[in-house]
């Protein structure tokens, strides 16, 4: 059976139909770089204390944009002229959407980490791993100390981290400088046995290192913990929680 070829009136609605979807397709990005261009103007113009947008970006909530500035996050409209700072959940899934969003910006790379500047603890194997940036007159930093002993097979990274006062960066150093800077870290934290005061002369170039470490992964408070699969959680967890991070951290990606 011959075949013949389609004439211009059939190939015409076709042609015009994909320049159509084209267009729209166009207009939609032109658009969207639109919205991206008021909402850095109209922000920047308006709250002249917010920063650097360093993004902006649509969230799954229709109408809803996402503006990054550094690791903080924050929503507006298309146009800019409202300003929202909280969380985004979505009910659906009983997801909070900022936590995970902020919870990727903050992530370390553990492997990065200088662990020869912590101070060590193992329990039981040490097969699995945690960081603790601490301040040594931190009440959440004890507590959470006695609990983490409670934890199997785990090795602990302490970072020392003076930021509540002089202090603070005193013990760090008599700690630092002892002759067994974990056990003395413990005795302090979870005994109360005040550290011995360092005598002589005393290499604490770490806890300089320390301080401007955790100055650039923007560690405002203690503890900070980093767990293997580069999460960073901000204060003490109880142990059912760390438990589940852990756990968590071990998953193959």
């Amino acid at each position: 059976m011959a075949t013949h070829a389609p004439s211009i009136r059939q190939v015409r609605p076709v042609w015009q139909t994909a320049v159509a979807v084209l267009g729209l397709s166009m207009a939609l990005l032109g658009l969207a770089h639109a919205g991206d261009a008021e909402i850095r103007k109209n922000l920047g113009e308006r709250l002249k204390d917010l920063g650097k947008i360093d993004e902006v970006s649509k969230t799954p909530m229709a109408g809803l944009y996402e503006v990054r500035v550094g690791t903080e996050v924050y929503y507006t409209d298309e146009a800019g002229n409202f300003f929202i700072e909280g969380q985004l959940l979505d009910t659906r899934t009983r997801t909070n959407l900022t936590e995970e969003r902020v919870a990727k910006l903050t992530a370390i790379d553990f492997a990065s980490l200088p662990l020869k500047d912590a101070l060590v603890w193992k329990q039981g194997d040490g097969s699995r791993k945690l960081v603790v940036f601490a301040d040594p007159n931190c009440g959440y930093c004890k507590k959470f100390e006695r609990d983490v002993r409670q934890a199997k097979d785990l090795t602990i990274y302490t970072f020392l981290y003076p930021i509540l006062g002089a202090d603070s960066t005193d013990k760090s150093r008599n700690i630092w400088c002892s002759k067994d800077p974990a056990r003395t870290w413990a005795d302090w934290m979870v005994d109360g046995k005040l550290p011995p005061k360092m005598m002589g002369a005393c290499d604490t170039t770490a806890l300089q290192r320390n301080s401007a470490l955790g100055r650039k992964h923007k560690v405002n408070g203690t503890p900070a913990l980093v767990f293997e699969d580069g999460k960073r959680v901000p204060g003490a967890l109880s142990l059912e929680q760390l438990e589940k991070q852990l756990v968590a951290a071990k998953k193959p990606v």
